[in-house]
């Protein structure tokens, strides 16, 4: 059935089809007014923001992905139709890994720890060993922070991409064992279990051989270099003993029986020790306890050769024993004068060639773990 429209009706369908074309009028002057953008496709990235010299600035959205990827060893583009549509991700290289501050091929034997994805140090830190021992050796284990590439102990708040386990070789305890090595690798495989990696072992009689060499050479090389003042007359009160050795600078350390001269970082072994009996320091009366003979020692690997300990050992030797009323013998009971000296530092000169032939210079990180 046709209608007929009333005037009233006709204005308004008028009056609308006008304002609609107004609306689309509108619209159109403004797109053409404003920049040109490339319409976004599927997998593209939008267009790169400039800088005020026309310079493309760095997008930095999809970095932490990325990252994540590099950290795991997948590719850049992983996840990505294109790799044309991600220039700017291309520039965005993960900082050089950096070798660890802890563990060192030299004196340890180091498993690989590989992850699918990198993974919190919250998780990291609940699969933790409760003990960083395998019998007598010690043993760490690191992550690869992707952020940083840096090997550091696991952070609450990090991520890693990467673990790595390393097991000391030899200590003043021996060499490494094949127990030690099994207890070791079943601490690890529980952790990297724990964190979903998936653990590389070295061969266990190449490490134990490994381990043998080593604490043969530490064993040939190992050194504490050591004078002793006696008495002349009078013996000495623990207090007169602590109130002269006070004036050199030695101090308690620590431990009954023993004076220290620190090292002037803090942290760091002691220069030199004073060390006497241990029972003078624990009797109830202290001051009754005769002492007749201490021993001035320093640890060789221990001690960095720069800092001169076998320089200060002699001038606090000859001081002390002036201010004791004391003689300075060697281990012997044969009285030192400066021909004696001489010659010790001759031996100790060439104790240090040797351990700098093998990496392992006194006072350097791996020779203070390695005699320990």
């Amino acid at each position: 059935m046709d209608r007929t429209f009333t005037l009233t009706e006709a204005l308004l369908i008028a009056g609308a089809a006008v304002l609609l074309t107004l609306l689309i009028h509108g619209w159109w002057a403004a797109r053409k007014a404003s920049p040109k953008r490339p319409e976004p496709s599927a997998g593209a990235r939008a267009e790169p923001q400039l800088d005020a010299e026309g310079h493309p600035v760095a997008q930095v959205s999809k970095l932490d992905s990325v990252m994540d990827a590099l950290s795991a060893g997948d590719s850049v583009f992983t996840g990505f139709q294109h790799a044309d549509t991600l220039p700017m991700v291309v520039h965005k290289a993960r900082p050089p890994r950096r070798p660890s501050l802890r563990l060192d091929a030299l004196i340890d034997v180091i498993a690989t720890l590989h992850l699918e994805a990198p993974t919190t140090g919250e998780a990291a830190l609940a699969h933790l060993p409760p003990t960083r021992r395998a019998g007598s050796k010690p043993f760490a284990i690191e992550g690869l922070n992707t952020e940083s590439g840096e090997w550091e102990l696991p952070l609450a708040g990090e991520r890693y991409g990467e673990f790595q386990a390393g097991l000391q070789l030899a200590n003043r305890s021996g060499a490494l064992t094949e127990i030690e090595f099994s207890e070791w690798v079943h601490k690890i495989q529980a952790f990297a279990d724990g964190v979903g990696a998936m653990a590389d072992f070295p061969d266990m009689r190449e490490a134990v051989a490994r381990g043998r060499e080593l604490d043969q050479f530490a064993s040939q090389h190992d050194a504490q270099l050591s004078v002793e003042l006696r008495a002349k007359g009078a013996a000495w009160t623990l207090g007169f003993l602590t109130q002269a050795a006070g004036t050199q600078g030695l101090v308690h350390g620590g431990l009954p029986g023993r004076l220290v001269l620190p090292a002037a970082e803090e942290g760091e072994p002691p220069l030199l020790a004073l060390q006497f009996d241990a029972r003078a320091a624990l009797a109830d009366e202290g001051e009754l306890q005769a002492l007749r003979a201490v021993t001035l020692v320093f640890d060789v690997p221990q001690t960095p050769e720069a800092l001169e300990p076998f320089a200060a050992l002699q001038e606090v030797a000859r001081r002390l024993s002036r201010d004791l009323e004391a003689e300075v013998v060697d281990g012997d009971g044969q009285p030192l004068g400066p021909h004696g000296f001489a010659a010790i530092y001759e031996d100790l000169a060439r104790l240090y060639r040797q351990l700098v032939s093998r990496d392992l210079a006194a006072g350097s990180p791996a020779a203070r773990r390695l005699f320990s």
